[in-house]
């Protein structure tokens, strides 16, 4: 929610969409939460704040969750001249190219990259130089895809907080307390979930 907080702040969003995977391609699907409560979670997170919304556009199709399918969706409906940006994180970026159409992708949108602990950010350009054909822009602190769309990477206030660490903790009966919205905390309890 910080990280959101401060990506919205950086690049002057009008709205930020949260958007779950419903059929997440990498994950083992009896492994996963309900998308339905999932859903719901994020709703109670971001019920507070004016710029924060969710979408659940992934539950609407029966095959697997791609970014690049979902990507598309919202170029169609929002049209060439809105500006597009898709948040991800820097240990995903890194595997950029295990991503269904990851070289279409860069043509649909700008990307900001997020911070994450444990992952050297000097990476970043040499995955950006040789799976996007991306070429940094120093004076802009950029780069650039010669679609004409845009990589950010900016620091951002790093919480070392993952999901992996809240799914840990819940099922061993620890405290969630301050890592996470107090309403899904309270939820996550009381629906017993990773217990």
């Amino acid at each position: 929610m910080r990280a959101a907080e401060e990506v919205a702040e950086i690049l002057q969003l009008d709205r930020l969409l949260f958007i779950p995977a419903a059929r997440p391609p990498h994950k083992k699907s009896e492994s996963i939460i309900p998308f339905a409560v999932r859903l719901e979670m994020i709703h109670l997170a971001v019920k507070e704040h004016p710029l924060f919304e969710v979408s659940d556009i992934e539950s609407h199709r029966l095959e697997k969750s791609y970014s690049f399918d979902t990507l598309r969706l919202f170029r169609a409906e929002l049209g060439p001249a809105s500006e597009i940006f898709f948040i991800v994180g820097l240990d995903a970026m890194l595997e950029i190219d295990t991503w269904r159409n990851y070289r279409e992708i860069f043509s649909l949108c700008h990307f900001f990259v997020l911070d994450r602990p444990g992952y050297d950010s000097r990476d970043l350009a040499r995955i950006l130089r040789q799976k996007a054909d991306c070429v940094y822009q120093a004076e802009e602190k950029v780069f650039l895809h010669p679609s004409g769309n845009r990589i950010y990477f900016s620091p951002i206030t790093r919480l070392d907080i993952s999901s992996t660490q809240i799914r840990r903790l819940a099922g061993q009966g620890l405290s969630l307390r301050f890592l996470l919205p107090e309403e899904v905390r309270r939820y996550i309890l009381e629906n017993k979930l990773y217990s």
